[in-house]
């Protein structure tokens, strides 16, 4: 524990043993590809049913203002990402500029992100692929297609489709890129054309009343409404980009390429995302497709494109392991530098004569293929957001705290107006955290307990070992460290985060809810204080953290 603050430095990859080294293959196009395979899947496919159900025609705002957040935390990752180029993407950066236990706690967060994701995409693909099968006469058994919780044994086609992944990225990563490349055009082409078919029948009297459910999150607990209520789920439709900064360590040139792929691929999707939900409400009113499981292909059935809504939902099977894939990417890599950290067991962390950390990616998907082969996702899928939020904020305290600490280092890629980006991205992710149901934020910060206990038994102690071990080799630039020395900057810092930390779990407990005949009803005025209240800790934790950070050493 005594480690906590340690900083990594970054160890330029021709100093690192050749079996900790990962094969630079990847240009700008690739990762453009990468990211944009994992933005566009199943969040434009099925989600915008969900966010329309919460905010009516308002769900374009809903898609807006998420795309806001996102590409501020996508600048501030372009910068870091270019200044800190290794794999590991925030965790990294975490461990670079604020130590050890942050950037554990990131690690969680990142983890149960791109886990959750993978898994829950996963079994979505199973339900396509098993209905094409049905459909062909090859139906598998139904205790073959789900988990026990819903009547099955196992969900095979899911765990398939991962071990498929995995295998390609076993393979190679410039030839997975390549594949995922090909099976982004085949699902682009397939969206660009559901927007095609339905420009003709577009109909603007669909979007009154524009907000039906107010701006807030509002609504009993488990059916929240309002554009804030829909725009923190939608978020899940737009992370993904982060998986490029996973790459760092295998782009020819990080310094252009990351800052390309990254802000490349949000660009290309926000103004998609916008534009296919101002199509879907324009064909069909927002109440006729809120419910479906997949909205784009049931609007085409019914302005009468069969034909178009089968091309969809093929394309929908072809295309949606691309999500897979680079998610699996990002879950892999980031197993793998936290594992040559010390903080897993470092045996994980080599590759094969191919460049590809094969150890890694086959624990990888048997951690995936558990949670999508018995367990269903739908209660805690909406925790991917939480944890993904959790690594946005760090990102972006990073990009502030290196702007300050080191205003005069190198930046291949400068985000334009720094302090009000990082500012806008910290603060609308947080506003986006308390927007979720209070459940998935109880899951988060368990999880976050959970994670905090495996690093006090075990975590710090085998990164300390690790580095030893690392320092008797005597391996050329091997990674050093700074331990702060007690001041009143850090006793204020500390104060202030574990304030913060105490405010924030508290205020999950607060009532949010009044009696009435009909049993307990959500009270607006209570559920904004209690969201304000989360917001003042969170606020005030990040205060503390970044006093922690900047303290002089």
């Amino acid at each position: 524990m005594k480690n906590w603050n340690r900083r990594k430095t970054i160890v330029a990859t021709d100093d690192l043993p050749e079996e900790h080294r990962l094969k630079r293959s990847l240009s700008w196009p690739h990762l453009v590809a990468l990211g944009v395979g994992a933005i566009v899947g199943t969040g434009i496919l099925t989600l915008i049913g969900v966010g329309a159900g919460k905010a009516g025609p308002a769900v374009i705002l809903s898609f807006a203002i998420a795309g806001v957040i996102c590409a501020c935390a996508a600048l501030a990752y372009a910068e870091v990402a270019t200044m800190i180029p290794a794999s590991g993407s925030a965790y990294t950066y975490s461990y670079v500029v604020f130590g050890e236990l942050i950037a554990w706690m990131v690690g969680v967060a990142l983890i149960l992100e791109y886990t959750l994701v993978v898994s829950a995409v996963a079994v979505g693909w199973s339900g396509y692929a098993a209905g094409f099968l049905k459909s062909i006469g090859l139906g598998l058994p139904d205790a073959l297609i789900q988990g026990p919780e819903l009547g099955g044994v196992i969900n095979l086609p899911a765990i398939f489709i991962i071990w498929a992944v995995a295998a390609m990225l076993i393979t190679g990563t410039r030839e997975s890129a390549t594949v995922n490349a090909i099976l982004v055009i085949i699902k682009m082409a397939a969206l660009a054309l559901f927007i095609a078919v339905t420009l003709p029948v577009f109909d603007p009297a669909h979007f009154h009343p524009f907000m039906p459910h107010g701006f807030p999150r509002n609504g009993p607990p488990g059916q929240e409404v309002g554009v804030m209520a829909a725009a923190a789920i939608i978020f899940f439709a737009f992370y993904g980009f982060d998986a490029i900064a996973t790459a760092a360590e295998e782009a020819k040139n990080p310094g252009r390429d990351l800052a390309i792929g990254i802000i490349g691929s949000m660009l290309i999707c926000v103004a998609l995302y916008m534009i296919i939900a101002a199509c879907a409400i324009g064909a069909v009113v927002y109440t006729g497709f809120a419910d479906s499981p997949e909205p784009l292909a049931l609007i085409l059935r019914e302005i009468g494109d069969p034909w178009a809504a089968r091309v969809l939902g093929a394309a929908a099977v072809i295309a949606l392991p691309t999500v897979i894939l680079a998610f699996f990417y990002g879950q892999s890599r980031i197993f793998f530098t936290v594992a040559r950290d010390g903080l897993l067991p470092s045996s994980l962390a080599r590759v094969s004569r191919r460049g590809t950390p094969v150890r890694i990616t086959v624990f990888t998907a048997i951690v995936t293929s558990i949670f999508a082969g018995l367990i269903p996702l739908a209660s805690i899928a909406a925790l991917a957001n939480a944890g993904t939020l959790a690594a946005f904020v760090a990102v972006c305290s990073a990009m502030l705290v290196l702007r300050r600490r080191e205003p005069d280092r190198e930046r291949r890629f400068r985000t334009p107006a720094a302090p009000v980006i990082g500012t806008v991205g910290i603060l609308g992710c947080l506003y986006l955290f308390i927007s979720l149901p209070n459940r998935t934020q109880i899951f988060f910060v368990a999880a976050q307990v959970i994670g905090l206990f495996l690093y006090f038994i075990y975590g710090s102690r085998a990164a300390e070992r690790a580095r030893a071990e690392s320092s008797s080799d005597a391996v050329s630039g091997a990674t050093t460290a700074r331990s702060a020395t007690l001041s009143t900057q850090s006793v204020v810092g500390w104060i202030m985060l574990v304030a913060g930390v105490a405010g924030a779990v508290g205020s999950l407990s607060l009532k949010t809810s009044v009696s009435s005949p009909l049993g307990e009803v959500s009270n607006l005025s209570l559920m904004n204080q209690q969201q304000g209240f989360l917001l003042f800790s969170c606020c005030i934790a990040i205060i503390g953290a970044i006093f922690l950070a900047t303290k002089r050493r």
